[in-house]
């Protein structure tokens, strides 16, 4: 049995990673998390905010939110294994807090949505293009924001052919046995880093992109390769089309950060109206 898929809807098994990521977490790298949502919505504290964390993964950003301040924090991931790491994560750092609360939880379930009532800010990155139905999940965590609220979401760009060659790649790398799916990675692998390494040799600063990645969200380069790799279902899409489709529901978009067309995740942040 493929140890990696959740059977009940053929998901990539994110926690699994998160659990092996979990070792590598210090304080260095919350203080990256809470830079990258500081940078983001332009402000130093979430003193006085609520701060919804939809599909929490290690729950790291759930943690930076507290770290800044938030009233309270709400985590939740389809992924039960990603449940168990933020509590962990959790207990480590925040272990008698009451106001950071979390739950195993599905962004495509209506019923569990109305429940989580509305927040002052709404987290979800690169999470809403694995549900397996990107835009019932995007609708779903536009209901979640207060009216004045932020919206930060990241969602992975539309390469046009290059995605669906990527799809193939994540289909592919599923439905291999775990023993055999260095077949697929090591060449990702190859593809993504080495051009970077060999140009940080050029540039007299050997291995320095892949040792500062860290500074990106606070995220582990291997992780991420493993997690890009095997992150299925999969679904992209345009900033014209996210901004269009979240501008009819009512929310104007704050600020934009693409990939210039590239491979990877286009930030947003939109403020409902």
């Amino acid at each position: 049995m493929n140890k990696d898929i959740d059977k009940k809807r053929n998901h990539f098994a994110f926690g699994k990673n998160w659990d092996e990521f979990l070792i590598s977490i210090n304080q260095k790298r919350i203080t990256q998390a809470v830079e990258s949502i500081t940078e983001m919505l332009k402000a130093k504290t979430m003193h006085s905010l609520s701060f919804l964390d939809v599909g929490c993964g290690s729950g790291l950003f759930s943690l930076a939110a507290m770290q800044m301040g938030a009233k309270r924090v709400r985590s939740f991931d389809y992924d039960k294994q990603s449940v168990k790491c933020a509590k962990k994560l959790k207990r480590n750092y925040f272990p008698t807090h009451d106001n950071w609360v979390i739950e195993n939880g599905d962004i495509l379930n209506k019923k569990y949505v109305e429940s989580l009532g509305q927040w002052d800010v709404v987290y979800s990155w690169g999470v809403l293009h694995h549900t397996g139905n990107l835009w019932v999940a995007l609708q779903n965590t536009l209901s979640l924001v207060k009216p004045g609220g932020y919206l930060f979401i990241a969602i992975y760009n539309d390469q046009g052919l290059a995605s669906k060659l990527w799809l193939w790649v994540k289909k592919t790398y599923n439905g291999l046995p775990e023993g055999l799916r260095f077949i697929i990675v090591i060449p990702v692998f190859v593809f993504l880093w080495i051009p970077l390494i060999i140009l940080a040799f050029f540039q007299l600063k050997p291995f320095s992109r892949w040792r500062n990645y860290s500074n990106n969200r606070g995220m582990s380069p291997w992780i991420d390769v493993i997690d890009w790799v095997g992150g299925y279902p999969f679904e992209v899409a345009k900033p014209k089309v996210i901004i269009d489709f979240c501008k009819e529901k009512g929310f104007i978009l704050e600020k934009l950060k693409t990939v210039d067309g590239k491979l990877g995740n286009n930030e947003y942040l939109f403020k409902r109206s």
